[in-house]
């Protein structure tokens, strides 16, 4: 019998002859079978084809790679030979970071560009494939952070989370996707966070941002496989990058600060963000599916993937200790304006190092 490129060759003769119940328990075997056999040779080829990227000579393009983990990210990609371009809206941070990172390279190119826009993100693509050609890794990092009670998010706190950590990675990702699969490879790498994995009490804004991201992450990831471009979800757990100076803060914002920025600091539920870099620039090398950093991290996606139920009663029992509505209300205040004596102090020594190291301060 001819095989119909569904089933396998030889059908026998006996399934002709059984009852339909049979005949279609036979045919239910056999799709199973060859469906498995399908999605292992996909799953091989996949596996063979990505290989170990080389970054020398290669073009990378990341968003909000002028301080923090972006920064340090370009810099990583910088040492491997990449012709980097770090996109972000604040000039000075960019002129600052650019220098910085000439003393590693020559090619490198800030682009200051608002990316809550499409418009900017599209313009901003073209510059990089002027200046460097097409982009061979794009990594959306540009994050932003709102602290505080869920009385005090408004409307504008999640559209702008959404617009900073869905919109602005899938503009800059259908900007790049032409080349990409015109040439048959790239890289993508999505920086989401643990709470795109979690939703964290106090920061309801951003992980519905974030939650949207890896879930446009995980699904590019399989529908461009057969392009050669592979996707690769990043998610972090508490980093020291010094970003909580230029988050903002709601309610009573210097307890809200003070408790954000010492479990930023601590060193057994945080990780160094440069070590941080180095593992991201290598998943991505890689071509790997998901990143999730920190021990911490890992656990906590691992019980909530086992025990939902337990992980909302902790995240519960985590919000109850955290501070009440009052303060400045829906007022939003920069972490630097929310200093206490809590903080900066002892306990965050490791984020103010961090801050002053990745560009976050002048």
């Amino acid at each position: 019998m001819q095989s119909t490129g569904i089933l396998p060759a030889e059908i026998p003769i006996s399934f002709f002859c059984c009852s339909p119940v049979r005949a279609i328990a036979v045919l239910k075997n056999r799709l199973i079978w060859s469906a498995s056999a399908v999605a292992a040779a996909a799953i091989a080829n996949a596996v063979r084809d990505r290989g170990s990227f080389q970054f020398r000579g290669r073009c990378v393009l990341i968003t909000g790679g002028s301080r923090g983990l972006g920064f340090l990210l370009a810099q990583e990609f910088a040492r491997r030979g990449a012709r980097v371009a770090i996109v972000a809206r604040d000039r000075e941070e960019l002129w600052r970071a650019a220098r910085q990172l000439r003393r590693i390279t020559r090619n490198v190119l800030p682009i200051a560009a608002d990316l809550m826009s499409r418009k900017d993100i599209e313009a901003a693509v073209a510059k990089v494939e002027r200046k460097f050609g097409a982009v061979d890794v794009l990594v959306n990092n540009a994050g932003i952070i709102s602290v505080g009670p869920l009385d005090t998010s408004t409307p504008a706190d999640y559209q702008n989370s959404l617009n900073t950590h869905f919109w602005a990675p899938y503009h800059a990702t259908m900007a790049v996707l032409p080349e990409m699969r015109r040439r048959k490879q790239g890289r993508i790498v999505n920086i989401s966070s643990i709470g795109g994995k979690i939703s964290v009490p106090h920061l309801l804004p951003y992980s519905v941002g974030k939650f949207a991201l890896t879930a446009f992450s995980e699904g590019l990831r399989a529908q461009l496989l057969q392009h050669k471009i592979y996707v690769t979800t990043v998610c972090p757990g508490l980093m020291r990058t010094g970003s909580p100076r230029n988050a903002t803060f709601k309610g009573k914002h210097r307890k809200e600060y003070a408790w954000f920025s010492i479990s930023d600091s601590l060193p057994l539920i945080s990780m160094s963000a440069d070590r941080a870099a180095l593992q991201i620039v290598n998943a991505c090398a890689r071509g790997e599916a998901e990143l999730v950093l920190s021990t911490p991290a890992k656990l906590a996606v691992l019980l909530n993937g086992l025990f939902p139920g337990a992980t909302a009663n902790l995240m519960a029992l985590f919000n109850y200790m955290l501070p009440g509505p009052g303060g400045i209300g829906r007022n939003a205040r920069k972490g630097k304006e929310s200093f206490s004596f809590l903080s900066p102090s002892l306990v965050t020594v490791l984020t103010e190092r961090a801050a002053l190291r990745n560009n976050q301060v002048a």
